[in-house]
Parts: structure tokens; C-alpha cells; sequence
């Protein structure tokens, strides 16, 4: 009886307990004090030296390089530029770790010494300044801090450890690129995927989560309204189409307004028109270029059906020639935190972070395709870290003006304190499944 129950509980033994270690907890102020200056070097080079999405060569090169000298089984070119980065390590779990690896096409102005120069030619030949201004570049780094500690301590953990660096995560297309280039048939279907985003509403060395829905889907839609030119004088010659365009953004606000459950988040907004040449002629068309999130599919079908009513009512009451041309161009599904896991992993970080560090958010109505790996079939977590200062954005809320946020030029998270507690995250995260 004694041999069968031993039997039975050999598996709940730690990877400590079995190799006679002691267990490790997770990283101290120490080690990541150790790492610290490697990793805040590599940072400084990433943000320095931006590539777009599906150009990021010498990005994921140094990421390569680096996850290869601490033993893992590396392979590049995934989807073009993505990498995979396996550390088999006895029976146990699969968990993904992802990171991005691309820019944005924006001219940063945070005034930093590292700040980035670059300019390069975009997919239509214009010349663009290159940043990472959505903090991939904190990502990356924490991604290769804490490669390297579960690779200095992998006694301490069971399973297998999948890196994977990402493109295109701003174009929305690299994680679907990423999958359909075999990331989960040619190498392991991992158990879990995890990843972490910096946020510039939380101070640092907090971390955030929300179980469930936590990031929108997100559509594009064009719509180009056609009328009649002519020259500005003779207006009642004219069917103007900048005035019907006029009209059909106000009137798209009453789909989120009046139309729509306020239980179910809704965003609409025009962030592009284009139409005319100069003051005296009116133009033939107008073109607007719409984003649109939401979170289910139900709402999502509702809204974007809506958008075109409103828009082909807009043009017929004006008498246009046509109706217009209404096209959607579907982007990025909702990411979906798996809640047994978020809330597993809440648990185990505020027991390494403290539970005041540890906060719950409300959804968010950006997006993040991340949301791919969930859509196929793996359980997933998307968790924030806070990366402002806690006195610049006590002020911000004091005055009412934000602090710079992701995608502006002026955002620059505090970068030491942000890669440290982004490094013991992962680590807690990793060893909380990898036990």
C-alpha cells in the first residue's frame, strides 16, 4: 500500500524537491540587479535602432543570438521575421512566452539621449521616422531577462519554455502570419500563452489583469462617398459630397448613442477624410477611413451593418449619383483572458509582487492580436505593468491631462524600474505553471 501511495504522489513533487535543490521562489532584487545592466544596454540598442513590422531583421537577430548562447533550440525567419525559441527541460507543461518585435511609423520626440533617428522607406515609398513608441522595445527586453534567468535556474522548473518574438503585432497580422506558418504544428501547441504589455495607467511596479474580455475587436472601414464636382460659386450645380460626408460623421455617433445597448462597448471614430484639392473646386468624392471596436460578434456584425445604412442614407437623402462605397476590412479578434489562468496567475504574482502591486483593470478598447493564440485553442493571459512614474501620474489626474500614452511620441516608460518588475512577472508567471 505504502509503494502504491508513493507512486501516486512522485508527481506533485517539485522540481526542487527532486533534484534536492531548494526551491526557488522567483528572483531576488539581486539577481535582477545582476541582469540589469545586459538588459538595460540591449533596451537602449532596440529603441535606438527601430524596424517596421515584417522588416524586423536585425531585431530579431539579437534577440536570436542571445536566447541561443543560453541553450535554447532556436528557429528564425517564422512568418518572415518571427522567432521560436524552445527550452526543453523534462516532463511537464508547455508555456509560450510571446513578445513583439516591431515599431511604429511615428518621429519620436521623448527628448531621450537614445532617442530614435531612423527614417525609412514605408510599403508605399514614402519616406517615414521609425520609434518604438508603443514600448515593444521594454517587451523585448524583459522577454531576454527572463530567458535567461529560467535558463541559469532550470532545475527549478519542469516542461518545456516556448520564446517566441513576434512581428507585425502593430499591422495585426503577425500572430495569424506566425500560425499559419506552422507555429503550432511545426513546434509544440503550448498548454498556455502568455504575454505583457507596458500601460501608462498604472505607475510602476504595479501589475494589471482582468479575467475574460480584456482588449476590443478592431475594424477598419472605408467608406467613399461619391457626388458631383464642381466649381465652389455654383454650389447648386454640385452635389457635395465633403457636405455629405459632414453629415455622415455626425450621424454615425448616434449608432454608439442612440442605437446601441450601453452595456455593450461601442467606439466609432473617423480618423481620416480626405477630399477636395483646394477652396473653389468641389471634389468629386470624399473618402473616410473609420475604426471601429467592439467586443462580441454579435455587436460587431450590428455595428459595421449599421455603419453602411447610415452611410447609403446619407448619400440617397443628399441625392448622390451612387451609393457609396462602403468596404470592411476585418482586423483584430477580442483577446480573451482565460480566467482560471488570469486569475491563477493574479494570485501567485501578488504573493511575489504584494497585493497592494497587484490590481484588477476594466477592460480596454484597444486591441492586440495576441487574441490569435486564444482563437486557437490555447488558454492565454495578456497582463499590464505600470510605467509612469507614480508623482507624474498622481499630477496628471490632479490636472486632468494625461500622461503620454502608447503610440504618441512623447511616451517613454521609467525604464529600470519597468524592465525589473516586467522580468520578475514573467519569471513568477512561468514558475507558477512550470512547477
Amino acid at each position: 500500500m505504502r509503494k502504491k501511495l508513493a507512486l501516486v504522489l512522485l508527481p506533485l513533487v517539485s522540481a526542487a524537491a527532486q533534484t534536492g535543490t531548494a526551491a526557488w521562489t522567483g528572483p531576488s532584487a539581486a539577481e535582477i540587479d545582476a541582469v540589469y545592466p545586459d538588459i538595460e544596454a540591449l533596451y537602449i540598442d532596440l529603441h535606438r535602432n527601430p524596424e517596421l513590422a515584417f522588416h524586423e531583421t536585425q531585431t530579431a537577430a539579437k534577440l536570436a543570438a542571445r536566447v541561443k548562447s543560453l541553450g535554447y533550440e532556436v528557429t528564425e525567419g517564422v512568418a518572415g521575421t518571427g522567432i521560436v525559441a524552445i527550452l526543453k527541460n523534462g516532463s511537464g507543461p508547455t508555456v509560450m512566452l510571446r513578445t513583439e518585435l516591431d515599431a511604429l511609423p511615428v518621429e519620436e520626440k521623448t527628448g531621450l539621449a537614445f532617442a530614435s533617428k531612423v527614417v525609412v522607406k514605408n510599403e508605399a515609398g514614402e519616406n517615414v521616422h521609425v520609434a518604438h513608441a508603443c514600448g515593444h522595445d521594454i517587451h523585448m527586453s524583459a522577454w531576454a531577462g527572463t530567458a535567461k534567468l529560467m535558463a541559469e535556474h532550470r532545475q527549478q522548473w519542469r516542461g518545456t519554455l516556448m520564446l517566441i518574438g513576434q512581428p507585425a503585432e502593430e499591422g495585426a497580422a503577425g500572430a495569424s502570419a506566425m500560425l499559419k506558418d506552422g507555429l503550432f504544428t511545426r513546434f509544440a501547441k503550448p498548454d498556455f500563452a502568455l504575454s505583457l504589455h507596458d500601460d501608462d495607467t498604472l505607475p510602476v511596479g504595479q501589475i494589471g489583469y482582468h479575467a475574460g474580455y480584456f482588449r476590443a475587436i478592431s475594424d477598419r472601414v472605408i467608406i467613399t462617398i461619391i457626388g458631383r464636382g464642381g466649381h465652389a460659386a455654383a454650389p447648386q450645380n454640385t452635389i457635395d459630397p465633403i457636405v455629405i460626408a459632414a453629415r455622415t460623421v455626425l450621424a454615425l455617433q448616434t449608432l454608439v448613442s442612440r442605437e446601441n445597448n450601453p452595456a455593450d462597448p461601442v467606439v466609432i471614430t473617423v480618423g481620416s477624410i480626405h477630399g477636395g484639392t483646394q477652396a473653389n473646386i468641389i471634389p468629386d468624392e470624399v473618402k473616410l477611413e473609420l475604426s471601429v471596436r467592439t467586443y462580441t460578434e454579435d455587436v460587431r456584425r450590428r455595428v459595421l451593418a449599421s455603419i453602411e445604412r447610415v452611410a447609403k442614407s446619407e448619400a440617397a437623402a443628399a441625392n448622390a449619383p451612387q451609393p457609396p462605397d462602403v468596404e470592411v476590412r476585418l482586423g483584430t479578434p477580442a483577446v480573451y483572458n482565460d480566467p482560471e489562468l488570469t486569475l491563477r496567475l493574479a494570485a501567485a504574482l501578488r504573493k511575489a509582487l504584494g497585493p497592494e502591486n497587484v490590481t484588477e483593470m476594466p477592460p480596454k478598447m484597444t486591441s492586440e492580436d495576441f487574441a490569435q493564440y486564444s482563437l486557437a485553442g490555447v488558454p492565454s493571459a495578456l497582463l499590464h505593468i505600470g510605467a509612469v512614474d507614480p508623482a507624474k501620474l498622481a499630477h496628471a489626474r490632479e490636472v486632468g491631462i494625461p500622461v503620454p500614452a502608447p503610440h504618441s511620441p512623447e511616451w517613454a516608460p521609467e525604464r529600470e524600474p519597468t524592465l525589473k518588475n516586467a522580468i520578475r512577472a514573467e519569471v513568477t508567471e512561468l514558475l507558477e505553471l512550470l512547477r
